[in-house]
């Protein structure tokens, strides 16, 4: 029997731990967090040091009873949830849980899942880090009191329903920003001139117009552009310099997890969350043929770029056989970790360098494969040689004007030849004749010949929006959130109907800007990149130990709290203002919300309570939505009018009290066939004696009944009824079948409630009778 008791927080991850233990260890799983705070209320007392009221989470009651169960035999406790502050708050929840003097109870982290990890991870066991706990002990009350006591002020101002966050809040104001950024942007005309030219020798390229008389020039419209291409058309060509310059590119460091969410974005269109799922599979392990479940990828929430110096012997010993020594540099490449970083991980890297993409492709899906591919080329990549270019830049004079070229050839591809990282450049706009190639020999004062001369037109272009790849990269750098937050923040604020992706780009909905508006002048000081950021360091400190986590509560409550008592008394909700005119009064119609979406509304309400739905055309401007045809015909549920409406599959017919009543049918299908299709059941002539429709035969779990044919709106249901009159003295009643709380028939007097006579079958009855005769 196991003696020691090893406790991870997935399923897939004791699965492949489970292999490299031998038979004294027993491993299980808390899939995930067992101890939260409540999910109904603060659960924090702030007047007792904002003293958190953990409980058991829903639903993991009988997680925690399992694992108490399989401690009760065992020495010693591994617990060995993730390596970061989550997986440390996990471990100190279940030590709490199973706090036992006959237990010995060790924290083991590992940074990959594989063999020599896992074994010597326990050879050292160490104890949980409280230091890291108190950081996510006060992560979760920041996040709690911003959540549970800005939200509920949203709900009073708009409606229930609604979220503020910490971060999430401040992700979303980046993104309205942008917008109003975008929005405020005047587009500005300019105009440039490229020259296609032959040398002595015939050979073509083209050149860009960049100065005049020895400035950089602006053409502004077609009339200037016009005017300097027919003076440059009377002028002779001449190359001026030609300067040659040797360049090194430098491989890219390996991930970190914003970086890999980004390039993941980049390449393969993933949102950050299914990055993160999948990266956790690799990480946890895959079934590698005879190798059985393996760990792959080392642990994917880490901001430090940090290697292993076993993984950098592996990978420099790869790249001499695959690629030659030529590509390994004379010593390792090291990358410097970002100040704020935790460093805690290495970075992301596979398990075994020389483990290539394509020697375990079979076993990967679609998904696991690419990112696999993605986080080994990065990893060897980075263990490259830089590549070396040779860039030639040549000047042309023509006159007073200057004109350039610039071109690249590679020398030496180095790191290039395994992998090159995609760039978040909007392409939209296509200079292509700024792109750098290979350029044919000319010499200083060689005389060229003018082919053409090609003016076009441009136009300043305004900041694009965000992409997921764009916006967690903006986070990073402002130091807002961490690795492992990044993908949650993306999800919220699309669940949450705050913004939308429009081929992949962050736009703010109506609402997003509402909420993003109320909050940001509500709450100054605390939903605004800066405060995020010196939070995050701050909770850094916590876990260096150099600053008490209640005091970090304390400094951020007393501020909050001002600005909530503030709020709650002054924060205005601004709808957004619209050109269309009120139908009844012709004043401004705005946009406001409801839990159902938004809405047009009389800018003059009260006095005027005019409303209608709307829509969007093709450039996003808000139009009214054409009103429903209102028919003479009447819902048979509630008796107000029906309306024509278009749906998903075409037109139907619905109520007009919706949704207070959510009557629908088909446009071509009467009332009586509608009954009948939406209650396949047998009208009887019986009458229901709650509201005189007809009873129906319908069948249930426990056999056929009859109810109302108008249930749901009327919910009678016949009982059945006997021959056999109730036993009880001077009661005139008859017993009736009914159903008890889980279903279970028994037989009750039909004057209940007056007679509370019951018996669990007419056979127990009979049997009472015999035996009283007797």
């Amino acid at each position: 029997m196991a003696s020691s008791l090893v406790i991870v927080e997935s399923p897939a991850k004791a699965k492949t731990i489970n292999k490299y233990l031998g038979k004294d260890f027993q491993v299980t799983s808390s899939l995930g967090h067992v101890i939260d705070l409540p999910s109904g209320t603060l659960g924090i007392n702030i007047e007792e040091n904002f003293k958190p009221e953990y409980t058991v989470i829903k639903g993991k009651k009988k997680v925690l009873t399992e694992i108490k169960k399989a401690v009760k035999d065992k020495q010693r406790v591994y617990l060995a949830p993730d390596p970061d502050r989550e997986g440390e708050a996990i471990a100190w929840h279940i030590a709490n849980e199973i706090n036992s003097k006959k237990l010995e109870i060790y924290r083991v982290t590992f940074n990959e899942i594989t063999k020599e990890a896992i074994k010597e991870a326990f050879k050292h066991p160490g104890q949980i880090d409280l230091q890291k706990v108190n950081a996510q002990q006060a992560r979760r009350i920041l996040d709690r009191l911003v959540g549970y006591m800005i939200s509920p002020l949203l709900w009073r101002k708009l409606f229930t329903g609604l979220s503020a966050g910490r971060v999430q809040s401040v992700a979303l104001k980046m993104i309205c920003d942008r917008e109003a950024e975008i929005k405020a942007f005047v587009k500005e005309e300019y105009w440039s001139v490229t020259a296609d030219l032959l040398t002595s020798a015939k050979a073509s390229f083209k050149a860009k117009l960049r100065q005049y008389n020895g400035k950089n020039i602006t053409i502004s419209d077609a009339d200037t552009a016009e005017r300097v291409v027919e003076e440059l058309k009377k002028l002779p060509y001449v190359v001026d310099t030609i300067k040659k310059q040797e360049k090194r590119r430098h491989p890219y460091a390996p991930f970190i997890t914003s970086t890999l969410q980004q390039e993941a974005a980049r390449h393969f269109n993933f949102s950050a969350n299914k990055t993160m799922m999948v990266a956790q599979n690799l990480y946890e392990g895959i079934e590698i043929g005879s190798e059985g479940i393996t760990g792959l990828i080392t642990y994917m929430r880490t901001d430090s770029t940090r290697i292993a110096q076993s993984a950098i012997n592996d990978a420099r010993s790869f790249i001499a056989k695959d690629f030659g020594n030529d590509y390994v540099p004379a010593k390792p490449n090291i990358y410097s970790t970002k100040k704020m970083a935790q460093d805690a991980h290495e970075a992301v890297r596979p398990t075994v360098p020389s483990r290539t993409p394509d020697q375990i492709k079979q076993y990967l899906t679609s998904d696991q494969y690419k990112l696999y591919s993605l986080i080994w080329k990065r990893f060897i990549a980075s263990q490259m040689k830089s590549a070396v270019l040779s860039q030639t830049t040549i000047d042309i004079t023509a006159g007073a004007y200057s004109l350039r070229v610039t071109g690249s050839i590679i020398i030496f591809d180095g790191f290039m030849k395994l992998y090159m990282e995609k760039s978040d450049k909007d392409t939209s706009d296509d200079d292509s004749e700024d792109k750098e190639g290979f350029l044919p020999d000319m010499k200083e004062h060689e005389m060229l010949t003018l082919k053409k001369l090609t003016p076009k037109q441009h136009f300043t272009q305004p900041p694009p929006r965000y992409s997921e790849a764009t916006l967690i990269k903006a986070l990073e750098e402002n130091g807002i959130g961490r690795p492992s937050t990044y993908a949650a923040i993306m999800s919220r604020i699309q669940d949450k109907q705050y913004t939308q992706k429009i081929k992949g780009k962050f736009h703010p909905t109506e609402l997003g800007v509402i909420v993003t508006t109320a909050l940001t002048e509500s709450f100054t000081g605390i939903i605004n990149e800066k405060f995020t950021a010196q939070m995050e360091s701050e909770l850094d400190d916590v876990e260096n130990g150099t600053k008490d986590w209640v005091e970090l509560l304390k400094g951020f409550y007393e501020k909050f709290n001002s600005n909530l008592e503030k709020a709650a008394k002054e924060m205005k909700i601004t709808p957004v203002p619209t050109d269309i005119a009120c139908e009844k009064c012709g004043k401004h119609m705005v946009v406001r919300w409801s839990k159902n979406g938004g809405f047009l509304s009389c800018s003059g309400y009260p006095d005027c309570k005019h409303t209608s739905n709307y829509t969007k055309d093709a450039e996003g401007i808000i139009v009214p939505a054409e009103q429903p045809k209102v028919l003479e015909e009447t819902c048979p549920e509630c008796e107000k009018p029906l309306v024509k409406r278009q749906g998903r599959y075409g037109e139907f017919l619905a109520c007009s009290g919706y949704p207070q009543c959510r009557y629908t049918r088909p446009i071509n299908q009467s009332a009586e066939e509608a009954v009948k299709e939406k209650s396949p059941v047998k009208l009887t002539e019986e009458k229901c004696p709650k509201c005189n429709a007809q009873l129906a035969e319908r069948t249930g779990k426990y056999g056929s009944f009859l109810a109302c044919s108008k249930y749901p709106k009327c919910r009678y249901i016949k009982p059945e009824e006997t021959a056999v009159r109730c036993p009880q003295d001077g009661c005139d009643g008859s017993l009736i079948k009914r159903k008890g709380r889980r279903g279970k028939p028994f037989y009750g007097c039909s004057n209940y409630p007056d007679c509370k006579f019951t018996v669990q079958s007419l056979e127990e009855l009979e049997n009472k009778n015999s035996g009283n005769e007797s």
